[in-house]
């Protein structure tokens, strides 16, 4: 479970590239075929297919009609108003199935016959962060943003964040994250940054431009 800020981050254009946002709960190996994944957030493309999304997905079982899964979200704007989501994503001990949360609402589920480790277990690790895909089409760092486009570091406001971490145990009790590691794959790229304060517990500002004089 997490607040995330939602933003419209520049998607180099015809490439096939996109920047996301998202929780993503993990199961199972990555060395191997069998891995588990559920995943929900917003995802910003260049307007090409960018793989199986949505209910474009076979499985998921959408519940509520007054939703529209995959539609458009009012972004923050930099420097200016700042709007955000609260997503979730839990697992029914008595049927298996992966829930989805938005908001105060129950919007679907995966069905427990999709997975192997998620049908019979918890997930191993849970994810928040940022993701882009980087195809180098001109022969260096993409210039797809991450997040805002701007800088953990530059906070509220000016940089993307996710906030209220809680993992959901199998009683249904939201456990707040004391803690949780860092991981950037080149941050002079894209950044992360994890902060503190009494509102949101230890949460974390992440993003960048991608290509730039540092980020050759």
């Amino acid at each position: 479970m997490a607040t995330m800020s939602i933003w419209d981050p520049v998607v180099e254009a015809g490439t096939g590239e996109f920047s996301q946002s998202q929780i993503l709960l993990v199961a199972g190996n990555y060395e191997g075929n069998d891995l588990n994944t559920v995943a929900a957030g917003w995802q910003r493309d260049s307007y090409r297919n960018t793989g199986c999304l949505n209910l474009d997905c076979a499985g998921f079982v959408q519940v509520p009609s007054n939703y529209t899964v995959g539609a458009a979200f009012v972004f923050s704007s930099y420097g200016g108003n700042q709007f955000d989501i609260k997503m979730s994503i839990w697992k029914d001990p008595e049927d298996g199935n992966w829930w989805l949360g938005i908001g105060q609402s129950f919007v679907g589920y995966w069905p427990s016959k999709l997975f192997t480790h998620l049908s019979d277990g918890p997930a191993t690790f849970v994810q928040w962060g940022g993701e882009v895909r980087d195809t180098r089409s001109y022969g260096q760092h993409t210039t797809t943003q991450m997040g805002s486009g701007h800088f953990a570091e530059e906070g509220f406001g000016k940089a993307a964040f996710f906030g209220d971490l809680r993992i959901i145990d199998h009683q249904y009790h939201l456990l707040p994250v004391g803690d949780f590691i860092l991981q950037t794959s080149n941050a002079t790229c894209y950044n992360a940054l994890k902060v503190h304060n009494e509102q949101w517990g230890t949460h974390f500002y992440y993003g960048g431009p991608g290509y730039n004089v540092l980020c050759p």
